[in-house]
């Protein structure tokens, strides 16, 4: 059986975190909860470290933090939204739509089939309408898998 790449545990859609740490945790934590990180501390600082490298901003208030690490159990992405926009470091400002894919260690090929399909449908705006406007997380879910799945 294969893990759902995003489910409605992994759904946030009123994030209370006003900067990018309370964010990342977070969403962090429900992967947590989700069985899908082991270890939220390692977890984290892999996101942090990838963050350093470069920040995931995209234009349109868009985030997509990313990392692979050894406490990840399966490809996973959680979102969050954001009403007040958390800054990822892209030029226009704060990020209001935030998507945080883990990849485990060896999972190259599947974190960058998501990272390739979801940057795709970012530019979309019908796509980007959709997610800031899904009042039930379990609806958002559905549609962003249908999306963003191979």
């Amino acid at each position: 059986m294969t893990t759902e790449l995003i489910t409605q545990d992994l759904v946030e859609l009123d994030l209370v975190g006003t900067d990018r740490q309370a964010v990342l945790r977070d969403l962090a934590e429900r992967l947590v909860a989700a069985g899908r990180v082991t270890d939220l501390d390692r977890f984290l600082a892999d996101v942090e470290a990838r963050e350093q490298q470069m920040p995931t901003g995209l234009e349109g208030g868009i985030g997509i933090p990313h990392c692979r690490s050894a406490a990840v159990t399966a490809p996973s992405l959680a979102f969050g939204r954001s009403a007040s926009g958390v800054d990822f470091g892209a030029a226009d400002g704060p990020a209001k739509l935030i998507f945080l894919i883990a990849a485990p260690e060896g999972g190259d090929e599947d974190h960058l089939t998501v990272l390739a399909a979801l940057a795709r449908r970012l530019v979309r705006a019908e796509f980007k309408q959709t997610l800031l406007e899904a009042t039930d997380a379990a609806q958002l879910a559905k549609y962003v898998r249908e999306e963003v799945t191979p």
